[in-house]
């Protein structure tokens, strides 16, 4: 019995044979066709050398009485108009019929439209494709879109990074574990899994990342966590077992997922909306970051500034077994930031780095960054030499308080009120014991609301404050207002932000830190953890009674007036120095440290002594 396979090969040999045949009978056919022109044909048929035609409405096809003399039996022939035909046949003519060739009408009405239509139609395809992260092709949407470096690609090490001692010194095990695995395993240890950066923007973990693969020379898959995230069920999670496959094949590698918490999100019970995505992508790297060895030499590093947010199956021990705090530098760490980025710039001899970490208390390291290239630019465009300490100073007001508005112009009264205003505010930090240094005075305006400014230089930075620091913050604040209202008799409404200022100080000494002897040692308000150091969400939930509440809405006006009257009792005594300060304010703009100064020894009035 013939087998399946055999059968086939027969029925494939029996149509190549039948399909020569056919070609065979249609070459000897086209053999034997003569070709005939039209003045020919006529003449055979008038000698009666042709037996049949068959005529169609361009040619003629027929059959000769007898073969001719090349063993031709049948003619073709193309029709030429009759009419035409007799004329030229009057003056013994040879003449012919032809077809006129379509190919390059047909290319351009059906050909070239069907290829534009297919070359659009391919190029929003790949545009598609490409916005929906699915890399330029429908089967690579499951593929990871990481970022691979080398270490010659990051061009960055721990010398590029300052400012974050402590952190550097964590990442300086998992450096030594990745060029030195062996030596970490001889007593059982192994190395973390999972090393979790936490900080505000701008502080560097991304930086701290470049440097950890720059200095362990191994390769560095880079991608952000919002990239796991797509429309398509499913992809997210396809992207994650990708990005793990790749690295565990050039192991030892580091994996860096930025801003995590786009992807690590806390889940909840009952979510509302569609969260399958998301939920099935977190749930592969909870997964990936269970299976994977970290001997073999795979490191995962992650970033975030929202950390009370993430899902706390991500944080437990075993996969981000490590937490490291990047946070703001301090006035030492700003002092080596600012060293690291003028590396390039060119420094007049006044500037003094000390003084500008002192008027940056707060800044990162991105801020101060951008304060270098601000200043670089300031002295640019006046065409300088080098960059002075005049340029870092207004580029601290720039980045600070916004754009002077030179448009704006302000007449004379409101000119009056904004010099006295703002030296209320210099005079009062002046007389007070322990205030900040009086940095700059400037009555020009900035930004959106800013009529003028008063910036205090820090001479070290504060993490805890007494309540008379407090007290006298309130009374510089407030010093504003109580020259208008010492010099002019009335108010205005420059000093709004002064008062929520005073208002938020004065009402967190009584609510939070139990500042007032009438309320006891009770907080009345909560503040919702914060893992940064930066302020969290007051929980404005009401814990106590109305009683309590009047209590506290009379301490808060308490505080604030003790300020004000503590400001409006210094000017009053200082009056000769407002007044004086207001003129020169009102002739120079602006006023500086060493101006205020001079102001003072010849009034004769020296610095108060700090507490």
């Amino acid at each position: 019995m013939m087998d399946t396979p055999t059968r086939i090969n027969v029925a494939y040999a029996i149509l190549a044979v039948i399909a020569v045949l056919y070609l065979q009978s249609w070459w000897v056919e086209g053999r034997q066709v003569q070709v005939l022109k039209y003045s020919e044909f006529r003449e055979q048929l008038a000698t009666g050398r042709i037996r049949e035609i068959t005529v169609y409405e361009n040619r003629i096809e027929g059959a000769f009485a007898t073969p001719t003399g090349d063993g031709h039996t049948r003619f073709v022939t193309l029709r030429v108009d009759p009419e035409l035909a007799q004329e030229l046949a009057k003056y013994d003519v040879k003449f012919s019929g032809a077809v006129e060739s379509t190919v390059v009408r047909d290319m351009l009405s059906w050909i070239i439209p069907t290829l534009v239509f297919f070359g659009l139609w391919m190029f929003l395809v790949r545009r598609f494709a490409q916005s929906q992260g699915m890399g330029g092709g429908f089967l690579t949407i499951g593929k990871s879109k990481a970022k691979v470096y080398m270490e010659k690609d990051t061009k960055v090490t721990f010398d590029d990074v300052a400012g974050v001692d402590e952190a550097k010194e964590e990442l300086r095990e998992v450096v030594n574990f990745l060029k030195n695995p062996q030596s970490y395993g001889r007593l059982g240890a192994r190395i973390p899994k999972g090393v979790l950066l936490v900080g505000p923007p701008g502080t560097g973990k991304t930086l701290l990342a470049r440097a950890l693969a720059g200095e362990a020379g191994v390769p560095f898959f880079s991608i952000s966590g919002s990239e796991f995230v797509e429309m398509f069920v499913g992809v997210g999670a396809a992207r994650v077992r990708d990005l793990f496959d790749q690295a565990r094949q050039q192991a030892p590698a580091i994996i860096f997922i930025d801003e995590l918490d786009a992807l690590g999100r806390a889940r909840t019970a009952f979510p509302i909306g569609g969260h399958d995505e998301k939920e099935q992508t977190l749930n592969q790297l909870l997964a990936e970051m269970d299976g994977f060895d970290p001997s073999a030499g795979l490191v995962l590093l992650a970033a975030t500034n929202r950390p009370e947010i993430l899902d706390p199956a991500l944080l437990r021990a075993g996969r981000f077994d490590r937490q490291v705090l990047v946070d703001r530098p301090d006035r030492k760490g700003r002092v080596q930031i600012l060293q690291t980025h003028i590396r390039k710039v060119k420094l007049a001899a006044d500037v003094d780095l000390e003084k500008i970490a002192g008027i940056t208390v707060g800044f990162t390291g991105a801020d101060l960054a951008n304060l270098v290239n601000e200043a670089a630019l300031l002295a640019t465009r006046r065409t300088a030499d080098a960059v002075t300490a005049e340029d870092f100073t207004r580029a601290v007001e720039r980045i600070v308080a916004g754009l002077e508005k030179k448009n704006r112009v302000l007449n004379a009264d409101e000119r009056r009120i904004i010099a006295y205003h703002e030296m209320g505010h210099a005079l009062v930090a002046l007389s007070l014991p322990g205030a900040d240094p009086v940095h700059k005075i400037s009555i020009i305006p900035r930004g959106i609301g800013a009529l003028g400014y008063t910036i205090q230089r820090p001479t070290e930075d504060r993490y805890l404050m007494t309540r008379g620091e407090l007290e006298n913050k309130m009374a510089v604040l407030c010093g504003g207002r109580a020259a208008e209202q010492l010099i002019f008799g009335q108010l205005s409404t420059g000093a709004a932000d002064d008062l929520a200022k005073v208002t938020d100080i004065a009402r967190s000494m009584v609510t939070r830190y139990a500042m007032h002897e009438k309320l006891g040692q009770v907080s009345y308000e909560r503040e919702r953890p914060s893992l940064l150091g930066v302020p969290g969400e007051l929980t404005r939930t009401r814990e106590f009674s109305e009683e309590t509440a009047r209590e506290i809405d009379c301490a808060v006006r308490e505080i604030a007036a003790g300020a004000y009257a503590k400001a409006t009792a210094l000017l009053a005594k200082e009056r000769q120095m407002l007044e004086r300060g207001a003129q020169l304010l009102l002739e120079k703009e602006t006023l500086v440290e060493h101006d205020l100064v001079a102001l003072r020894g010849e009034l004769g009035h020296p610095r108060a002594a700090p507490a």
